[in-house]
C-alpha cells in the first residue's frame, strides 16, 4: 500500500463537509466585514455595535465549527473583554460635560456618573463588535490560504507572498524544536530551580539554540529556494488554488447588505 501524505497547509476551502464559513475565500471573508469595521469606528451609540456584535457571533455560530477555543472566545474573552474596557473608560471620562446625568457611584469626593457610564459601554461595544467581527474571520481562516489567496487574486508578488508562507512554516518546526531543548536541558539537569529568576534563566538557554536553529533553517529554505530558481520567473505554477467563486461574491454582498441595513436602521436614532 502506498502512503498517503497530508500536507497541512493545503487550502481548506473545500475539505469535506465543513461549515461554510471555512469554504470561503479569506478575501471574501475580509472583504465583507471591511466596512462596518471601518463605519463602527465612527459611531458613538450604543445599539449599532450591540446590532453588529449579535450579527457576528450569529455569522460565528451558524458558520463556524464550536471548537473549545471559539465557545471561550465568545462566551468569556469578548464579554469579559467589554466589561473591563467600559469599566476603564468610564473611569477616565472626563466627569464635567456629565455632571447633570445622575450618580451611579459616590465614593468620597469622587462621582461616577450614569453618562461616563453609557460612554464607557458604547466605547467597548465598538471594540468589542470590531473584534467579533474579526474573529468571524479570523477563526475560519488559515495563514496560507490567505496568502495564497493574496498571490492568486490580488496579484500580490509571489515572492512576497511565499516568502509569508515559509514563515507560517516556521511556527510548528520552532515549536517542536523548544520541545527537544526543553528535554535537553531536563536530562542535563540544567536551569532547575523554582522562581522568576530560574524562570528567566531557563528561557534564555531556550532562546540561544532557538534562534541558532532558526538561522540554520532560514538558510536551508534560502538555498532550495535559490536551488529551484524562485523568484526568477514573473510568474509561477501554483500546486494548491484558492479561487474566488460565485458564493463568496454573493456572501460579499449579503454581508454588505445587511450591514447597509443596520446602520440605515439605527443612524437616525444613534447619530442624528
Amino acid at each position: 500500500m502506498s502512503a498517503v501524505t497530508v500536507d497541512p497547509f493545503a487550502p481548506a476551502v473545500d475539505a469535506g463537509p465543513v461549515r461554510f464559513l471555512y469554504r470561503l475565500n479569506p478575501l471574501a471573508k475580509l472583504a465583507a466585514i471591511l466596512p462596518a469595521t471601518a463605519l463602527l469606528v465612527f459611531v458613538r451609540d450604543i445599539a449599532t455595535p450591540v446590532a453588529f456584535l449579535a450579527l457576528a457571533y450569529l455569522v460565528l455560530i451558524v458558520g463556524a465549527r464550536a471548537s473549545r477555543r471559539l465557545v471561550l472566545a465568545l462566551t468569556v474573552a469578548v464579554p469579559v473583554g467589554i466589561l473591563v474596557i467600559a469599566c476603564g473608560f468610564s473611569l477616565w471620562a472626563d466627569p464635567g460635560p456629565l455632571d447633570t446625568t445622575p450618580v451611579v457611584l459616590q465614593i468620597g469626593g469622587w462621582r461616577l456618573y450614569a453618562g461616563a457610564l453609557a460612554v464607557g459601554f458604547a466605547t467597548a461595544l465598538r471594540l468589542g463588535a470590531i473584534i467579533a467581527l474579526a474573529l468571524a474571520a479570523g477563526f475560519t481562516t488559515t495563514g496560507p490560504d490567505l496568502a495564497r489567496s493574496l498571490v492568486q487574486q490580488l496579484r500580490v508578488p509571489y515572492r512576497v507572498g511565499y516568502t509569508a508562507l515559509a514563515a507560517f512554516r516556521f511556527v510548528p518546526r520552532f515549536a517542536h524544536e523548544l520541545d527537544v531543548i526543553r528535554q535537553a536541558h531536563r536530562v542535563r539537569g540544567a536551569h532547575g530551580g523554582r522562581g522568576p529568576f530560574a524562570v528567566l534563566a531557563r528561557w534564555f538557554g531556550y532562546i540561544v539554540p532557538l534562534l541558532a536553529g532558526a538561522i540554520r533553517h532560514a538558510e536551508r529554505v534560502a538555498l532550495a529556494m535559490d536551488a529551484r530558481a524562485f523568484g526568477a520567473y514573473p510568474d509561477r505554477t501554483e500546486r494548491h488554488l484558492v479561487p474566488f467563486r460565485v458564493r463568496d461574491t454573493v456572501f460579499v454582498l449579503a454581508f454588505w447588505a445587511v450591514s447597509a441595513a443596520v446602520f440605515w436602521a439605527l443612524y437616525p436614532w444613534g447619530l442624528g
